[in-house]
């Protein structure tokens, strides 16, 4: 008998195994490999960025961002607007302070927190408003947020530095807010703002205690900021190219209090990021080819505003003292060199010789795709800044829809640089001057100091920067009235947002223009109430009905 070979059962095979071409085809095919990221495309076969660190990313490259930024907020009329626009609409004349403890907290009622937050407002701005805050005695409190939020758009970081002097006879408070230059902060011994970076720009170590600095900012071996550098004058400095440069290493924060000693205003965009980038650093090279753009057109149009004559003629060049002889006069020997100064006055008639003639020089030039082509292009810039090309023009032709659309988004991206800004800048210092102003006595905290949470309620504050621009007072107003009216909002937070103004001063001010019109024998005028008929058409006014 044969014997029964035992059957072996097969094994299980992978779906690719055994043709290296499906395989192959199965990979290339997978996820992004047929779209951003092939390399087989004509169109991405030569398109291989290279996403490195922070540091080969932004701060090797930081010098010349800023110096193109800086180039092109001084010589693009786009790139001022830029800056200016988010400027005027972010800070415009100074954020506001609007003290609001947390009253329930600290065991007071709500007519002492009102009182306190009053007292609170008037001493602050009693600093404020004083050039005595000002290291260099120069600009009050508000001006300083215009420069430093110049400073944070234009090199990618504002910065300034707490600092305490002997108190003048118009102010008691001794806190000065010095503003630097944000090239100051770099590392020692770095070559300044100019040209390519060492490694030594970039990162070097503190031999003292082994710490890393980056860019001027010293962090230790868990990456927080410890420390910053700062030298004595910007580097590079070519009015003074011969005074020595010398750093000062600035603890980052004081170590009794745990308060800042410097203020870094900026919003970094990536993990392990600690200098900031331009704001225009995205759309650099765009901003600077509709500049270059604009300026060939305009050149074009001085050209063509130009009225230029040739005088043709296949006789002898001397031939050409009979062109002009009736105008000129026979006594006048015309020469090549005198066709140079020829005008072409109104009502002029010249005889011409046979064999010459008059050519004019055709300067045309359309201009037929500038303005759309222009238009796209600050689109793309607006949207990349977040300013609505509208608003970064300061035109508005379209609908009233459209152009209250660019307007909120506009406010929506101006609100938020806001928020950074005071959360970086304003509202360390208020805890400043709050902490001297309780340590003097001219503010009553009790607790303040004694626990973090206390400190915490008695520091709370709001900050409010210019309003927007209302396209339709009524609807504004009437939206603002009934946010009020079912509680999405406050009369405090409506009068700062829609008129720059204080709650409780209009009240006031209300009640003694009321009483002036009794005393005259008349009748103050009334709101009219909002929706009519005691709210009975509030919802056509929400939906837009009346």
């Amino acid at each position: 008998m044969v014997k029964r070979k035992k059957a072996i059962p097969a094994k299980a095979r992978h779906p690719t195994e055994g043709n290296e071409n499906n395989k192959k085809i199965i990979i290339v095919n997978s996820g992004y490999s047929e779209g951003g990221a092939s390399r087989t495309r004509s169109t991405l076969r030569g398109y291989n960025p290279l996403k490195s660190s922070t540091k080969a990313d932004v701060d090797v490259n930081l010098a010349t961002l800023r110096n193109r930024s800086a180039d092109l907020v001084c010589n693009s009329p786009l790139g001022s607007s830029a800056i200016n626009t988010s400027r005027s609409n972010v800070i415009g004349a100074g954020l506001k302070v609007s003290p609001k403890i947390d009253y329930r907290l600290l065991g007071l009622t709500a007519e002492e927190a009102k009182e306190w937050q009053r007292q609170a407002f008037r001493e602050f701005n009693l600093w404020a408003n004083s050039t005595a805050c000002d290291l260099y005695r120069k600009n009050n409190f508000f001006d300083m947020q215009d420069i430093a939020y110049m400073s944070y758009l234009v090199d990618g970081d504002g910065w300034a530095a707490i600092k305490y002097r002997r108190p003048v006879p118009d102010n008691p408070y001794c806190l000065r807010v010095q503003l630097f230059e944000a090239s100051r902060v770099c590392n020692p011994n770095s070559s300044g703002s100019y040209g390519s970076p060492s490694y030594y720009d970039v990162e070097m170590t503190n031999n003292k205690n082994g710490n890393r600095i980056i860019n001027g900012i010293e962090i230790d071996s868990d990456g927080a900021v410890v420390a910053y550098w700062v030298a004595n004058r910007v580097p590079f400095d070519l009015s003074d190219p011969a005074a020595v440069l010398k750093w000062q290493r600035v603890e980052a924060f004081g170590k009794l209090s745990g308060r800042p000693n410097i203020l870094q205003i900026s919003h970094e965009e990536r993990p392990e990021q600690y200098r900031g980038v331009p704001i225009l650093a995205p759309v650099i090279e765009v901003l600077k080819q509709v500049s270059r753009y604009t300026n060939a057109e305009l050149t074009a149009a001085i050209i063509k505003s130009f009225y230029t004559l040739f005088f043709t003629t296949n006789n002898n060049i001397d031939d050409m003292n009979d062109v002009l002889s009736s105008t000129y006069g026979q006594a006048e020997a015309v020469t090549p060199e005198d066709l140079a100064h020829v005008e072409v006055g109104p009502g002029t008639l010249n005889l011409l010789p046979p064999g010459v003639d008059v050519k004019s020089m055709d300067a045309s030039r359309t201009m037929s795709t500038f303005e759309p082509f222009t238009n796209m292009m600050i689109s793309q810039i607006g949207a990349a800044i977040g300013t609505p090309a509208e608003v970064l023009l300061s035109r508005f032709q379209s609908s009233y829809s459209a152009a209250r659309g660019a307007l909120l988004q506009a406010a929506s991206n101006f609100k938020t640089r806001r928020t950074w800004f005071a959360r970086d800048f304003c509202q360390p210092v208020y805890e400043a001057w709050l902490a001297e102003a309780v340590a003097i006595g001219r503010i009553s905290a009790p607790g303040y100091g004694s626990d973090p949470i206390i400190t915490k309620a008695w520091s709370n504050a709001d900050w409010f920067g210019p309003v927007m621009g209302m396209l339709d007072p009524v609807k504004e107003v009437t939206g603002a009235a009934l946010r009020v009216k079912y509680g999405f909002s406050t009369g405090e937070r409506e009068s700062a947002e829609l008129t720059g103004t204080d709650y409780d001063s209009n009240i006031d001010q209300i009640a003694i223009e009321q009483q002036t019109w009794r005393a005259k024998g008349l009748e103050p005028p009334k709101a009219d109430n909002t929706g009519g008929n005691g709210g009975d058409n509030d919802g056509k006014i929400l939906a837009g009905e009346e």
